[in-house]
């Protein structure tokens, strides 16, 4: 059955930006059919747990049930597909983001109602998506347009952490783009600091050298292979799960071998002034997009560039943080709703595609 498009009527952002959002995405799928497609824009998000409303028994979803303690409710789901596909049709501007690594989904339902029955239907998202050992059921996902990214291959990353508890995959999918190059991605959600960050630093630790070696493992089939790595790390870009044990380095001069890591998301996050997550008031980069050289040094028909990396910030996103400054407008506060977007705010790129 198709979802209601969920159309909202108190708070204060949301109306005028809807008819926006609605207006764009027809006006989107116009410029799909119509004109050649040169623009190339990857964005990734956490979403502040997209969780359907049914039970499923062998997760511990109990609270975003109807009559849960957080008061989910059809209503509420409704909503937040709507915000999200409000968010992606606000990232892409005039073209839909090709890609959208997506981080806090339930399961495949969710990206079937967001791909499906939301706003977002006339773009003609597909999916990549496994459901993950996670014990509250929270994966990650990868959604593409077919004319813009051919999958090859994907597959899950899993593993179990030192700890013996089970946590999410790291998704990685490699595809052709328009112009023939291969790109491959690898979408994270790293161990949360839930009980302190020096507590829980060995899980990212650990999950930061499953995926060093999942990268190591494409460069020596390809050593100057076009890799892309984004997601939530609930790190840092200079914490040692990102800089130490993945490798991933500040871009800095004009030596950039193919093989190496650079964190994109770097220098925003030193600058402080704007940032994925905002925590005691300061902003921090927890969400990160990390490239091999290959994708910097001009050597390649695809190219990023050094300072590609942004955070969609606009107003309707944010709401005011006290004492002073502004805050990602959530889905809940606590156990209690908000009925804003999420708690993480998205980070994209455009990527240079030219012929060879």
């Amino acid at each position: 059955m198709a979802l209601p498009i969920w159309v909202p009527t108190k708070n204060r952002f949301i109306p005028k930006m809807m008819r926006k959002t609605l207006f764009l995405i027809g006006l989107m799928g116009f410029c799909v059919v119509a004109t050649a497609q040169t623009a190339f824009r990857v964005m990734e998000y956490n979403v502040e747990n997209l969780f359907d409303t049914r039970h499923d028994t062998l997760k511990h979803d109990d609270e975003y049930l109807p009559g849960g303690l957080r008061g989910w409710n059809y209503e509420r789901y409704s909503q937040k597909l709507a915000h999200i596909a409000q968010v992606v049709v606000g990232v892409g501007e005039w073209t839909p983001p090709a890609l959208i690594a997506l981080c806090e989904i339930e399961n495949g339902r969710c990206l079937n109602d967001l791909t499906c029955y939301s706003q977002l239907r006339q773009l003609n998202y597909k999916i990549v998506h496994y459901e993950s050992d996670d014990a509250r059921g929270v994966d990650v996902a990868l959604l593409y347009q077919a004319h813009r990214f051919r999958p090859i291959h994907s597959r899950p990353i899993r593993f179990v952490l030192p700890s013996g508890k089970t946590t999410r995959d790291i998704l990685y999918a490699c595809g052709a783009l328009p112009n023939g190059d291969t790109l491959h991605l690898f979408v994270n959600h790293f161990p949360s600091r839930l009980g302190g960050e020096l507590e829980s630093e060995p899980n990212r630790l650990f999950v930061a050298a499953q995926l060093r070696a999942a990268v190591d493992s494409v460069q020596a089939v390809d050593a100057d292979a076009l890799i892309m790595i984004m997601g939530d790390f609930n790190d840092y870009p200079d914490n040692r799960s990102m800089r130490e044990v993945l490798g991933a380095q500040p871009v800095a001069g004009d030596s950039l071998p193919d093989g190496q890591l650079y964190n994109l998301t770097y220098a925003l996050h030193q600058s402080g002034a704007i940032g994925s997550y905002r925590h005691d008031g300061q902003w921090g980069m927890l969400d990160q997009i990390v490239v091999s050289g290959a994708l910097l040094n001009g050597s390649k028909a695809t190219q990023i560039a050094a300072d590609a990396a942004q955070v969609f910030a606009p107003d309707w996103l944010l709401e005011p943080d006290k004492p002073l400054g502004t805050k990602p407008f959530r889905t809940y506060v606590g156990m209690r709703f908000n009925g804003g977007y999420s708690d993480h705010l998205p980070v994209y790129v455009d990527v240079e595609l030219h012929k060879k």
